[in-house]
């Protein structure tokens, strides 16, 4: 007997963030894609506003789309 599939496809996944989550997919047999992401600045966000800032500055120095 299959499990239902209650999305009419098998259930495949992206994960972002906590690998943990990705490797208890996988173990599952879910196909799964890890995405090592972490928040700009580790999510500080005294520095997240400095970036800001910077990226900020690199736009005012682009030319001007036509």
């Amino acid at each position: 007997m299959t499990e239902p599939q209650p999305l009419g496809a098998p259930l495949r996944a992206i994960n972002l963030g906590l690998e943990v989550f990705a490797e208890d997919l996988a173990a599952a047999g879910v196909p799964v894609v890890h995405l090592d992401w972490r928040p700009p600045a580790g999510g500080d966000p005294a520095l997240l506003a400095l970036l800001a800032r910077l990226e900020d500055d690199d736009e005012s120095e682009r030319p001007a789309r036509a």
